[in-house]
């Protein structure tokens, strides 16, 4: 990147054309780096119905970026104090993820689209000083860990993740009871309960929160009772 003069008169900046087309050049680059790899994550964050998606994600490692690249051009070829204005990136940050993490029943959620966002930012910083292969690394990593991680806590029944139970039959009496008898089988507790009817069918449900295993032992235990009719789950769409 070229070398540009800052002229300075009181504290006001300007720039002329020339210095605003050299300017321009070296930032083109990074700026659509930055955007490029927003939106890898955004996608995946997209496509699973997540709070930050792709807009979100592109236009926050867009931000970053630019605010990097400013930082060291506002500071002026001579003074060493580049990184003023990009190191308040992590405070408003900060903030920003903040709004994403809710505390409800009993749980909280939002906490892998925060740290997601805050990830992203620090990409966008990365792009923004010109430094695209640790940029590329980040992105991968961060893929990785939002999808195989994921899987493999899974798979190997270590991450707990609710689901909505919905049970439905004909009487609503000896399903509570059966219910019952099954959230004992499996050591959970029955709260948050909701009944409703349609026509001849009655429907209970409820929240469990479980690891897998224990979800598969729960639906097995309901589905061999003989009131319950039918028994469907449904995944928490704050679920990360």
């Amino acid at each position: 990147m070229m070398v540009i003069e800052f002229f300075q008169s009181g504290h006001t900046l300007h720039f002329d054309q020339f210095q605003q087309i050299g300017l321009a050049g070296g930032a083109i680059s990074r700026l659509l780096m930055a955007s490029l790899l927003g939106a890898v994550i955004g996608f995946d964050r997209e496509i699973r119905h997540k709070p930050s998606g792709l807009r979100t994600n592109l236009l926050i490692c867009f931000g970053c970026a630019l605010f990097t690249f400013l930082s060291a051009v506002l500071a002026g070829e001579g003074n060493p104090d580049k990184g003023r204005v990009a190191s308040n990136i992590v405070q408003g940050i900060g903030f920003l993820g903040a709004g994403l993490i809710l505390h409800n029943r009993s749980r909280v959620s939002g906490m892998t689209s925060a740290a997601t966002v805050f990830v992203v930012a620090s990409i966008g910083m990365a792009c923004g000083a010109g430094l695209f292969l640790p940029a590329v690394l980040a992105t991968g990593v961060v893929l990785i860990a939002l999808e195989s991680v994921g899987f493999l806590e899974t798979r190997l029944n270590l991450k707990i993740y609710p689901l909505l139970y919905e049970a439905r039959g004909k009487d609503t009496t000896r399903m509570m009871g059966e219910i019952l008898q099954a959230m004992d089988c499996e050591k959970r507790r029955l709260s948050d309960v909701q009944q409703d009817s349609f026509d001849q069918v009655h429907r209970i449900s409820f929240p469990v929160v479980a690891t897998s295993k224990q979800h598969v032992g729960l639906l097995r235990c309901l589905r061999e009772k003989k009131s319950i009719d039918e028994v469907v789950t449904f995944r928490d769409p704050e679920e990360e």
